[in-house]
């Protein structure tokens, strides 16, 4: 597998929902939802890669690291690179159905457990997509992290003890999907939380608790209130609010307000591996990937394998040119600043 090989798959079975740009950055499925595409003219998804192109690093080559460790332990796990799979659901109407569900959901899963990170699996308004991402989960013995949309806390309660049946290493509520119309017009209600109805979540999940679309210090705050374990900063891809300023511009904040009081992942234009190096400078314990995750899927289990290995080598090849042994050594004194 290599680039050329997987760009070639990826565009011969996406059809017209995804071009396949060679810059994955929103310009040309703008409003393409369903589709790849980010909501309104776009903007959150474009800032989402606007704002980690405007992160510059300092080069430094008088050192004596040459062979970087960039494994990491997250949530108990230990993870041979500081990178996840991000949760995408909903690839027959999304993804022109280029993948099965479930198919989809595996190769996810059990492709990240191979190259030494872990997926996370989905939810939808078709129940379907949870039920698959469990199935996976329970064929890599639990080596996965099931996703659940806001729906109400009783609900929530019920679909997180059926994934810690499957053995699911944490549970993420995606909070960012507040307000998808697809879940409510389907019968599926879903809104934002309280910081009491997240402490519900909490003492009734005995698994880590990840709250996914924290987007300023305010709400991370809120969740260290709530006593959560994790929480990723996302807009959801650009996908639920047009105009949010980019993943990146907020992390530094969102970090200095919580510090280490609990994990912080986040997601948004990541497209290689100096940009996970720069969102570990930010702030960030790891990041997810979503789009290009999936991109990779077109190819299989090899796809993902050699997405995430290349990301791997430049992540490595970065931190040489930083001056960083490890991932502890990765600190805001990295980044230039004029």
């Amino acid at each position: 597998m290599d680039m050329k090989k997987l760009t070639a798959l990826a565009r011969e079975k996406f059809g017209t929902f995804c071009r396949v740009c060679p810059v994955c950055d929103g310009r040309a499925c703008k409003g393409e939802i369903p589709g790849a595409g980010g909501v309104g003219t776009g903007r959150s998804f474009q800032n989402n890669l606007l704002a980690l192109q405007a992160v510059q690093l300092k080069q430094r080559v008088i050192h004596n690291v040459t062979n970087p460790d960039t494994s990491c332990k997250i949530f108990g796990l230990n993870l041979k690179m500081p990178i996840l799979g991000a949760p995408i659901g909903g690839i027959a109407f999304n993804w022109n159905n280029f993948l099965p569900e479930n198919e989809y959901a595996a190769t996810i899963v059990t492709g990240c457990k191979q190259a030494g990170c872990i997926g996370m699996t989905g939810d939808g308004k078709d129940p379907n997509i949870y039920k698959f991402g469990l199935e996976a989960i329970a064929k890599e013995q639990g080596y996965g992290i099931a996703t659940i949309k806001p729906r109400p806390n009783e609900q929530i309660i019920q679909l997180a003890q059926q994934a810690i049946d499957c053995g699911t290493s944490a549970i993420a509520i995606d909070i960012d999907a507040a307000a998808l119309i697809n879940m409510t017009v389907s019968g599926q209600p879903v809104s934002g939380k309280t910081i009491d109805q997240l402490r519900e979540l909490k003492a009734n999940i005995s698994v880590p608790l990840i709250i996914k679309g924290i987007m300023t210090p305010e709400d991370a705050l809120a969740c260290v209130q709530a006593g959560v374990d994790g929480i990723v900063v996302s807009n959801h891809g650009g996908r639920v609010l047009d105009d949010t300023p980019g993943t990146a511009a907020v992390l530094p904040a969102i970090k200095q307000a919580v510090g280490d009081k609990l994990t912080i992942l986040v997601d948004g234009g990541i497209r290689n591996g100096t940009d996970v190096l720069k969102m570990l400078a930010l702030g960030a314990d790891a990041v997810m990937l979503g789009r290009p995750i999936l991109f990779s899927a077109a190819g299989g289990l090899a796809g993902v394998n050699f997405l995430l290995n290349k990301f791997q080598n430049e992540l490595v090849a970065s931190m040489i040119m930083t001056g960083c042994q490890n991932l502890d050594a990765v600190q805001a004194d990295i980044i230039y600043r004029p």
